[in-house]
Parts: C-alpha cells; sequence; structure tokens
C-alpha cells in the first residue's frame, strides 16, 4: 500500500489532549481559501464483506472532486476507526490525493471506536480551521462519518462529540461546518434508531441510512459526498453553509 503520510504533513496536538491529526503546513498553500474534507470509514469486522466497495467508493469521492473547478481549494483527510481510530492521512491538497493510493488503505480491526473517531474528526477540523483563520485564509468544512454499527471501544462518549461541535461553532474557527453521520447497511431497524440518536444528541447536520452495501449503492453515496463537498466549497465566502442535499 502507498505511504498516504509521506512526512511532508506537520503533527499536530490537539487542546484536549486526545489523538491529534497532521496537516499541510501553511506556508506550503498557494490559494487564499479553503474547505476541509474530512473522511472517517468504519473498519471494525462487520464491515469485512463490503470493504472493496468501500474502499472504491473512496476513489471515486477522490476522482469526482479532482474534476470540480474547486479542486484547488480542497484539503482532505482521511481517518479509520475499529478498536482505536487511526489517521491514514492528514489534510492535504487534493492534488496529492490520488485515486490510486487508496487501494488497501482500509484494513479490517476489531470492534467499533466511533465516538473516539468522531470527536477527533471534529476538533482536528476546528483545530486547523482556527490556524487557517488565524492567518488570514478564508475556510469551511465538511465531514463524513461512515459507520455500519454502534459503538463499544471509546473512550469517549457521545457528549465529548456535541462538545467539540459546540466548540467548533462558538470558536468561529471555520466560516461553516456541515457534518453527515452515514450509516452504511443498516439493516436492523434498533441501528438505524441509535444511528438516529447519535447524529441528533453529537449535533451532526444530517444522517443518511444506506440499507445494504451493494457496489451499485455505495457508487451513488460517492456520488452524494462529492455533490456535498462541491457545494459546501462553493459556500465559501457567503456567510452560511450549503444547502443540505438529498440522497
Amino acid at each position: 500500500m502507498p505511504v498516504l503520510n509521506d512526512g511532508t504533513l506537520d503533527q499536530q496536538p490537539l487542546p484536549t489532549g486526545h489523538y491529534g491529526y497532521s496537516a499541510t503546513r501553511l506556508d506550503d498553500l498557494g490559494a487564499a481559501e479553503y474547505t476541509l474534507v474530512t473522511l472517517v470509514a468504519d473498519v471494525s469486522p462487520s464491515v469485512s464483506a463490503f470493504l472493496p466497495q468501500m474502499e472504491a467508493a473512496l476513489r471515486e469521492i477522490l476522482h469526482a472532486c479532482r474534476h470540480s473547478p474547486r479542486a484547488d481549494n480542497l484539503m482532505v483527510r482521511l481517518v479509520t476507526f475499529s478498536n482505536k481510530m487511526k489517521e491514514a492521512h492528514g489534510f492535504k491538497l487534493l492534488a496529492q490525493c490520488r485515486p490510486d493510493d487508496y487501494r488497501g488503505v482500509l484494513k479490517v480491526g476489531a470492534a467499533t471506536a466511533l465516538y473516539d473517531a468522531s470527536e477527533n474528526a471534529v476538533a482536528a477540523l476546528a483545530d486547523y480551521g482556527r490556524q487557517l483563520t488565524a492567518a488570514d485564509f478564508s475556510v469551511n468544512g465538511i465531514l463524513f462519518v461512515l459507520t455500519d454499527g454502534e459503538d463499544n471501544a471509546s473512550t469517549l462518549g457521545v457528549r465529548h462529540v456535541r462538545d467539540a461541535f459546540l466548540g467548533a461553532v462558538q470558536s468561529e474557527a471555520m466560516e461553516s461546518l456541515v457534518s453527515v453521520l452515514v450509516g452504511v447497511n443498516v439493516q436492523d431497524r434498533r441501528i438505524g434508531a441509535y444511528l438516529q440518536d447519535f447524529k441528533n444528541e453529537a449535533g451532526f447536520t444530517q444522517y443518511v441510512e444506506l440499507q445494504n452495501a451493494h457496489a451499485k449503492t455505495l457508487a451513488k453515496l460517492a456520488d452524494f459526498v462529492s455533490r456535498s463537498i462541491a457545494a459546501q466549497s462553493q459556500a465559501l465566502g457567503t456567510g452560511g453553509a450549503s444547502q443540505t442535499l438529498g440522497f
């Protein structure tokens, strides 16, 4: 598998003291405004049956974004989680995110640390957004968390995710933040209700549910994600977030 964190990104601690993140150095940025994109993927054992389709969806998202008129204004971070969260790579310029590098990037682990990964994703967006804003960049963000089940391994709780969202808003770290929780292959109504409750209690903008993980369904998800990224990036400078898109 290609090395996605190649040493060109700076390591960044988080004020919470939890797992930090990495990001492109501000001196290496050439545009005046950026949309920060974070993709968080569940790699617990239950996703193993459709892991190749999830990787294909990731590649299609990046491929579509590279053809966007806003391609030069996007930075992408990829996080995976099972019993622990792992940063596959930090905030990289889209031009450095080659779709073929995402073959074999998802590795199945054990258990589901959904809350830990979600909290880190939001906190990292807010922290890096704050740095960009302080350096006179215009910035907004969009987050997608993909999971197929309940948390059973986090050290943090739902309130920590909610606090991260509130901190991102109250600190005015970025112009706006859109967050989408995606339930993948949700065939149990109890799991769907759990994820809907998590969306509401934590403060995600939107919940999208996929009842299966067929290639066609995940291709539709990739299209939804890439269109949502484009809409949020186009909203930068308007003072607000993009309109929520239907799946």
